[in-house]
């Protein structure tokens, strides 16, 4: 019996060869077996993608044991209310930018390359930090390899542009080639109906910096238009503070993400340090949070906020919203 492996299968089998990296190689295995067609006429070419997912994941474990483990130079512990990395060709300002709207302090020079490691920085909004990480340069001849699963491991991607660059087109298909490779797919860009199970939704907007250096934003409308409709656009300048206040609140915005406040029974809440949960968590998720105990133990709880009203008894199951306090029965 024929095969018949469809058009995305052989594209991810091409990928799998041209693979430099185990986890690249991993992913790529993964797609394939998830694209392939279930039938008898595929359970030997099934069989051998278990053997080489096997034998992938073996070698990774007998690194791990022989103390020769590979520690991936792209992986940034994830912390605050949400991860967002800054992706984009050189001279376009990342460092600034991440400099502008954290404590970070990067090293910032007028030349290209400058950054040649994730650079975190924590950035302050209202009463929650989020992190943003500076990248290296994303250019047509060479990005770092470990860019892919960073992009696919972060909450949100910012593609940021110089709009008066030359180049800016060829910045913007290197960038979009990163998202590409990393499975990363635009929330606001519906998805086609052959999409790969293994594709990612995440927001990508789109920064164009040195605002102050395109007078009356011709450049940057040629660039949103270059951009299409599926990247929503912000207007900045690092050096300046333009723009910056608006795109600090789009950011915490868009992770999807509510700040609870927690209240013990006859005391004031607690406003300075705030649970953050995703959007659509209940009174149990936060109980988890707080201890294990309460959350087994939980009873009711009592809300201020978005309830119907001061003080109304709710379930484990009532959904939180932002900014909701929230005192805990066990």
């Amino acid at each position: 019996m024929p095969a018949n492996l469809t058009p995305q299968y052989r594209e991810a089998e091409e990928r799998f060869r041209e693979a430099a990296t185990h986890e690249e190689k991993r992913v790529a295995l993964h797609e394939m077996m998830a694209l392939m067609p279930k039938h008898k006429g595929t359970e030997k070419l099934q069989a051998d993608l278990r053997r080489r997912l096997a034998k992938l994941e073996e070698e990774a474990e007998h690194g791990a044991k022989g103390g020769a483990r590979r520690v991936d130079p792209g992986h940034v512990r994830r912390e605050g209310a949400g991860q967002w990395v800054l992706i984009g060709p050189p001279n376009a300002g990342k460092s600034a930018l991440l400099a502008a709207l954290t404590h970070a302090r990067p090293e910032v020079a007028p030349y290209p390359f400058t950054t040649h490691a994730p650079q975190p920085g924590m950035m302050p909004f209202e009463d929650v930090q989020v992190q943003l990480v500076d990248t290296p340069a994303v250019a047509a001849a060479h990005t770092e390899p470990y860019m892919v699963n960073l992009v696919r491991n972060a909450d949100g991607v910012l593609v940021v542009l110089d709009p008066t660059a030359d180049d800016l087109a060829e910045s913007l298909a290197a960038c979009r080639g990163l998202l590409e490779r990393g499975r990363v797919w635009p929330r606001e860009k519906p998805l086609p109906p052959e999409a790969s199970p293994l594709l990612v939704m995440r927001p990508v907007h789109l920064v164009l910096n040195k605002a102050d250096l395109d007078g009356d934003g011709t450049f940057a409308s040629l660039a949103r238009e270059s951009a299409g409709e599926e990247l929503r656009g912000f207007t900045v300048s690092a050096e300046h503070g333009h723009g910056l206040e608006e795109l600090r609140g789009r950011l915490f915005a868009d992770l999807g993400r509510v700040r609870i406040y927690a209240k013990e029974p006859g005391k004031k809440p607690d406003f300075a340090r705030p649970f953050v949960l995703e959007t659509g968590s209940t009174v149990h998720d936060l109980a988890r949070l707080v201890h294990k105990d309460i959350a087994e133990n939980l009873r009711f709880a009592r809300i201020w906020g978005h309830a119907r009203f001061d003080g109304q008894q709710v379930d484990r199951h009532h959904v939180l919203a932002d900014r909701d306090v929230v005192e805990l029965h066990a």
